[in-house]
């Protein structure tokens, strides 16, 4: 069983629907004996980071001793962003610390918010990205962008207007990207379905 873990800020119900449609079991809980009890968590989420880590706050250091302890973690767009030290948005706010890095506003200049669908350049070590063709395209729509410090994460990226952000990273059972892969067809479908075998091979 996998837990998308509710607190409330957006985007679970197509996140959900993209889980069961490739048959995966997962529920929705906000509950800390859930995430025990769960292969892998997902961390979605749409909206401001400040806002999304008060409402994470009760079970906040619930979901980092699961991580730490090496279950799969998968965050999703803001989900993503609050995997990282701070986010700089609307002021600084201390978000998770599974990632060395911060998060960033866009600069000015280019076309915000980043919306649409972008190429994304992975490394071949990348799990979440194993079957994946070449000319995998992605569904973003973000303002704010994370600047990796973490030298022991693995890196996709995605060039935006002259400039190359963090696309997706993972660190051993941790996984992130900025995309929506719920919402990006066939490719989207199967970074799923990978996360899920990595789940499964923690058996």
């Amino acid at each position: 069983m996998l837990v998308i873990i509710d607190y409330g800020a957006g985007n679970i119900r197509s996140v959900i629907n993209a889980f069961r449609f490739i048959g995966s079991d997962v529920r929705i809980s906000c509950d800390p004996a859930d995430f025990r009890q769960a292969e892998g968590l997902i961390l979605p989420g749409v909206g401001a980071s400040g806002y999304a880590m008060r409402k994470l706050a009760p079970f906040a250091e619930k979901i980092c001793n699961e991580v730490r302890a090496g279950k799969p973690l998968l965050g999703i767009c803001l989900g993503f962003q609050l995997l990282f030290d701070e986010s700089h948005e609307l002021g600084v706010t201390r978000c998770l610390g599974l990632i060395g890095g911060r998060v960033i506003p866009i600069p000015q200049g280019r076309t915000i918010p980043h919306m649409g669908w972008n190429y994304v350049e992975a490394p071949d070590t990348m799990r979440l990205m194993n079957g994946l063709k070449p000319g995998r395209h992605f569904a973003f729509v973000h303002s704010y962008y994370a600047e990796v410090a973490d030298a022991d994460a693995i890196v996709a990226r995605v060039e935006y207007e002259q400039l190359t952000m963090a696309a997706a990273i993972e660190k051993g059972n941790l996984f992130g990207c900025q995309f929506h892969p719920e919402k990006s067809g066939d490719d989207g479908l199967q970074m799923l379905r990978n996360f899920v075998e990595i789940c499964r091979e923690r058996r």
